[in-house]
């Protein structure tokens, strides 16, 4: 068996159907899919099929509550508190989207702070889903301990994703989204799945020394982007999306890839701003007068140009999956009709 190609429709049901098979109701299962389906038909293969085997690993075992119903709390009049009961990130995710969609309108501003969560997968899809609604939108969340601070040896802090978006009366919406680590840890754990080796200055492994070792890598710390000034960057999201939704750190988070330990109990928090009040109707011309004047340089591309292309492609082409991962999601319960 060599690569295996697969339609998005079918990598949907796949996914479903191993979720369920290892104790998820399937009302979550769809809405992890969902969400895993489209970050590999954007490229972004750490958060996409290759989180499958893990995120089946932690439902089985009861380390992520695959029957968990989120509960949201509004707590003030523009502010949600959302217990996602240490279930899946994403079903509490999709909660605190429909929310803010309803209350940024009417407020101006919204926030919503996940609480007991889990993997949020690409923060980019969450603000682009706000601004597809006209919302101006940032997501802050933390990981289990993955950087050091800077001079520190000793994780304490995760990856820590940081995206933000913007509505555009032209085209989709203007999404940035990176992880402040150099690159995402997700993309660590698909290198090691299929044997790579990564690129040296992207991590260092348990003795603090670089490695190209992505297992190494795992087990080590990842180095933050920006150097000192990422670093702080980083303890500021962690502040954001755990300090403020009083969910557990990153040196206190179990792993998003194993099955064993208790639940990792993250946090999220996502902003959503009414654009049209705070700029007397102007928000929209003002974008499109900066947007084109980057668009405008020569060998210039606007954030998240390339995934709307990927997507646009694995709904024609479908996407495919490394044979390891293919054979090993095969094998799976539920990996196969």
């Amino acid at each position: 068996m060599g690569d295996l190609n697969l339609k998005l429709d079918d990598l949907q049901a796949l996914t479903q159907r191993i979720l369920v098979a290892h104790d998820t109701s399937a009302g979550n299962a769809e809405q992890v899919a969902t969400a895993l389906v489209l970050a590999e038909a954007d490229g972004q293969k750490g958060h996409g099929a290759s989180r499958i085997p893990s995120y089946a690993a932690q439902a089985r075992s009861g380390k992520v509550d695959g029957h968990a119903t989120p509960v949201s709390e509004q707590v003030a009049d523009a502010a949600l508190r959302i217990d996602a009961r240490s279930g899946f990130a994403f079903p509490a995710l999709n909660l605190a989207l429909e929310g803010l969609a309803a209350l940024a309108p009417r407020t101006g501003i919204a926030a919503a702070a996940i609480a007991n969560s889990h993997h949020s997968g690409v923060a980019g899809h969450q603000v682009e889903a706000l601004a597809r609604k006209g919302l101006v939108a940032l997501s802050f969340g933390n990981g289990p301990v993955a950087i050091a601070p800077w001079g520190g040896n000793q994780g304490v802090f995760g990856t820590n994703p940081l995206a933000f978006a913007a509505p555009r009366s032209d085209g989709d919406p203007l999404v940035i989204d990176m992880s402040l680590s150099k690159v995402a840890r997700g993309k660590i754990n698909a290198a090691a799945q299929v044997g790579e080796s990564i690129p040296e200055g992207w991590a260092v492994d348990a003795d603090g020394n670089p490695t190209t070792d992505p297992k190494a890598a795992l087990a080590g710390t990842m180095l933050p982007m920006g150097d000192a000034k990422g670093a702080q960057l980083v303890l500021m999201v962690e502040i954001l999306a755990a300090a403020l939704s009083a969910s557990q750190f990153g040196y206190e988070a179990s792993s998003f890839f194993s099955g064993e330990g208790d639940p990792p109990h993250v946090g999220q928090l996502l902003l959503a701003i009414d654009p049209g009040p705070l700029s007397a109707g102007g928000f929209g011309p003002r974008l499109r007068d900066l947007l084109t004047e980057v668009a405008d340089q020569p060998g210039t591309r606007l954030p998240g140009e390339r995934r709307y292309e990927q997507r646009a492609k694995a709904a024609q082409d479908g996407v495919t999956l490394p044979q390891a991962l293919a054979q090993q999601l095969r094998d799976m319960p539920g990996g196969s009709d």
